[in-house]
């Protein structure tokens, strides 16, 4: 049974690396009107977030606060606050980006970052990325259903996110970044393979990545000029929402 979990992690790491390094040719999820399938995977994300990932903090919590007591007490009753941190840097980092962007159409008409966002932004992600394929091994639910779910979830976030990135950065994305987050993935994986830490630093890397992902969703969906639909978000959320219930 452990060596079929493993093989499943495997399998799942290597899929979602490959999102990055061929979501770039579905050229429909580029277009404005913002895709319908989009909006539909921000839905699926976003329930993940709060019907499977918050939960599981929850449960995490007794864990922080046992090792965190006397040491950083303001952890024992706040680890959301580590939620809160996933979701500030990466606004931080989508700030430095559409900056950047608005910076370069001023001075040589280029529609892209330059190479200080560009390095800033898939810095951020890779690790964001590491940390995902390194949970892909070790969660606080384990199993083959528990696998499937989290990939499944990850991977059309992982979409979104790629469309994302591609708008930012363009060709750099394209030569360089996408490699480099579908290889995060996969060190991620190898790293979990490797090592195994504590329940209470398994909750943060959970709390940052739900953080994230929230902060990835919304700032993709709330953008009027994305022009994005509402109907296929919410049968997203609702759907992947209720069948998370269900199994």
């Amino acid at each position: 049974m452990e060596l079929d979990f493993s093989i499943g992690a495997a399998v799942a790491a290597f899929a979602l690396g490959l999102v990055h390094v061929f979501a770039g040719k579905l050229r429909f999820l580029s277009d404005v009107p913002r895709s319908r399938w989009l909006s539909w995977a921000g839905g699926v994300s976003v329930a993940y977030v709060f019907v499977h990932l918050l939960p599981e903090l929850s449960e995490g919590q007794e864990s922080v606060a046992a090792e965190a007591e006397g040491v950083l007490p303001f952890l024992e009753e706040h680890v959301y606050l580590i939620a809160l941190l996933g979701l500030g840097v990466f606004y931080g980092v989508e700030h430095s980006s559409r900056s950047s962007r608005a910076g370069r159409r001023q001075t040589d008409g280029e529609d892209q970052t330059d190479d200080a966002a560009f390095w800033l932004s898939i810095g951020s992600f890779a690790v964001y990325n590491a940390i995902i394929g390194y949970l892909l091994v070790h969660r606080e639910e384990s199993g083959a259903r528990g696998l499937a779910l989290f990939a499944i979830a990850l991977g059309v976030h992982f979409v979104i996110n790629d469309v994302g990135l591609r708008d930012h950065h363009k060709h750099a994305y394209a030569r360089v970044g996408r490699w480099l987050l579908a290889s995060a993935v996969l060190l991620g994986w190898a790293i979990g393979t490797l090592t195994e830490i504590s329940d209470a630093a398994l909750a943060m890397l959970i709390a940052f990545i739900g953080g994230g992902i929230i902060l990835n969703v919304i700032k993709e969906e709330l953008p009027a000029e994305r022009q994005s639909h509402f109907a296929p978000f919410a049968l997203g959320a609702t759907g992947y929402a209720a069948l998370l219930q269900l199994i």
